[in-house]
């Protein structure tokens, strides 16, 4: 552009223009990530005169180039001079709205809504509101389904007559003929229906929301649901049950013959339960939840169970013992394992809606029986949610089946199952107290540290370390430390070095006289291993336990102090068995014949704050 004679200020929109004619896709994506760096070069009257209206002539390219204009012109009010001029930007945005590319379409309207929320009332009469009309009266069908999305925020900016035009275009869209349009129309209504007054809704949206309930296509029908909780909330609860094409529909969409509808009333009836009266639910959803429960679809059964506490809470007692247990009681032996497994998450929260005796008559027996499922996923959410049953009946009684079904999913052929029941193993320990864990999950717990997974003796290690926090640092000397230093001598290199991770991991959990007892002769030994990974796995746990060390007080541990937000400086005698116990081993390990163990060994040492010399 030098010596062309062209004023320097076009440079940037030239640059620009020739970027965005380039063939490399790459190049004209950056260059739409540019254009506010462009922009805030040309002012706010140049953007506006001759950046926007070449934006809004660039609009046939590829989806990735035309998604990221459509975000980026989202955040330009401020580049074109603030709202007071944010409606012109509009016209690019209106344009991109009808591509065919979904996504950029999506972008488009996001980025058209956040505008239109910075624009004041005549800019939204004046510009937006013609704007969403326009694009409701297209041709083709992509107009339609962006217009769809642009009706609520408008409407909230609107005066009175304007908002009763955009009531009656949104009819249209609601009526017109194609599938597609139906169907987001149904998806944006219930967020349109929220911005508007009860006596409106009752008035024009319960026919659109009964038109679109009686459509053809369970893609739209299913979409129903959600504009008639928005309906019902909007509603006073007094006044529903006047409106009996609003509990109509309703009862159409428990018997829809589509799945995907019950499907979708299944996952949302807490939601629907809670808009409505207390009488449709006694009177109605009870006996819609009981059939749900017992629904042809695996599926839906599925979705029914993961609402089951949050229903029950609202059904009086004696109807949740006598017309609801039943039914539930019934998913237990269901033929779909995955129905067993969204039971299994949700049924403890009946306990406390159930108290004490009734836990122990009706969920009990269910607790027994999932814990023997023969699908580990049943059993493992059985167990994790076992919080719950404790607080109201006590682990005492589920101790009996809980032993035989943690063994089970302990030793399951799946790793990510074995990973998922030590994950949960410091809770249960909580839970069933140190006596029974000693003497039923201890064995268990150490046999993990050989489990031939990686990541299992990784997580074994930790849990180690979270029931040292349950049980205490004199448990843990008792209990975990020996075994977990006798692994040290195992002529299997893998327990040598879990060895290493389980101090490494450990070491923050336990006191000082555990640490010098126990802990570092093993590590003595383990200094002149013949494998070169243990050698330097033994420098990097050095280097933990230095680190532990020097802050560690005379008693208790590093966690104790972290958690009662004492800061310690350490204690002499932790410095003296770093001076006297660790340096020496780390001296040696800085002369081994393995490079890698000479350069932890270093790194170690550097933790110290000791100028230590290797020799390369």
């Amino acid at each position: 552009m030098e010596g062309s004679g062209q004023n320097e200020e076009l440079y940037p929109i030239a640059v620009l223009i020739d970027e965005l004619k380039h063939d490399d896709v790459l190049l004209r994506l950056n260059a739409i990530h540019r254009l506010s760096t462009i922009a805030l070069a040309l002012g706010p009257e140049r953007t506006r005169d001759e950046l926007i209206p070449f934006l809004d002539e660039s609009v046939e390219d590829e989806d990735e180039v035309l998604t990221a204009l459509s975000e980026e012109l989202g955040n330009f009010v401020e580049y074109v001079g603030g709202s007071e001029y944010g409606h012109v930007l509009l016209s690019p945005l209106e344009n991109l709205a009808a591509i065919e590319e979904p996504l950029v379409r999506g972008k488009a309207v996001e980025s058209l809504n956040k505008i239109c929320a910075e624009l004041s009332q005549q800019q939204v009469e004046e510009h937006f509101i013609p704007l969403t009309v326009r694009l409701s009266k297209a041709d083709w069908f992509t107009s339609k389904i962006s217009a769809c999305g642009l009706y609520d925020i408008p409407y909230q900016r609107a005066t009175a007559p304007s908002q009763e035009g955009l009531r009656n275009q949104f009819g249209q869209l609601v009526h017109d003929d194609t599938p597609m349009v139906r169907r987001e129309s149904a998806t944006q209504m219930a967020k349109f229906v929220k911005t508007m007054p009860a006596d409106v809704v009752i008035e024009e949206m319960i026919p659109l929301f009964e038109h679109l309930a009686n459509d053809d296509q369970d893609s739209v029908r299913l979409l129903t649901v959600d504009i008639l909780i928005a309906i019902a909330e909007a509603v006073p609860k007094e006044q529903q049950s006047s409106y009996g094409v609003l509990l109509t529909a309703l009862r159409k969409l428990f018997d829809d013959k589509s799945w995907r509808v019950r499907f979708m009333v299944a996952d949302r009836f807490e939601k629907i339960a809670n808009a409505v009266d207390e009488e449709f639910v006694s009177r109605d959803l009870v006996p819609a939840f009981v059939k749900l429960l017992k629904d042809t679809e695996a599926e839906v059964r599925s979705a029914i169970a993961g609402q089951i506490p949050g229903f029950c809470r609202l059904v009086e007692r004696d109807t949740l013992l006598h017309d609801v247990m039943p039914s539930i009681e019934e998913l237990v032996t269901d033929s779909s394992q995955h129905v067993r497994a969204a039971l299994g998450t949700q049924i403890s929260g009946l306990a406390p809606i159930l108290g004490k005796d009734e836990t122990i008559k009706h969920l009990l027996p269910m607790f027994m029986n999932m814990l023997k499922d023969e699908f580990s996923e049943v059993r493992l959410n059985i167990i994790s949610k076992l919080e719950l049953v404790n607080e109201v009946i006590g682990i005492e009684l589920l101790s009996q089946s809980l032993l035989p079904a943690i063994v089970q999913l302990a030793e399951d052929k799946q790793w990510r199952v074995r990973l998922a029941i030590i994950q949960h193993i410091p809770l249960l320990a909580s839970q069933l107290g140190v006596k029974f864990f000693d003497e039923k999950l201890s064995s268990l717990c150490m046999s993990w540290l050989g489990d031939t997974v990686f990541s299992i003796r990784e997580a074994s290690t930790m849990n180690l370390k979270k029931l040292t926090e349950v049980f205490g640092v004199e448990w843990a000397n008792d209990a975990i430390v020996p075994k977990v230093m006798a692994m040290g001598q195992h002529p299997n290199y893998l327990y040598r070095m879990t060895t290493c991770f389980a101090v490494s991991t450990l070491a923050p959990a336990l006191s000082l006289a555990v640490i010098e007892a126990s802990i570092l002769p093993m590590m003595d030994k383990l200094v002149g291993d013949d494998i070169p990974n243990i050698r330097f796995n033994v420098a990097k746990s050095y280097k933990i336990l230095i680190e532990v060390l020097k802050q560690l007080p005379e008693t208790g541990t590093l966690a104790d102090a972290e958690k009662s937000g004492t800061a310690t400086s350490g204690s002499p005698q932790g410095k003296e068995l770093i001076q006297n116990n660790i340096l020496p081993n780390l001296e040696k390990l800085q002369q081994d014949d393995d490079v890698d163990v000479r350069y932890f060994a270093t790194t170690a040492a550097q933790a110290t704050g000791e100028s230590m010399v290797t020799d390369s």
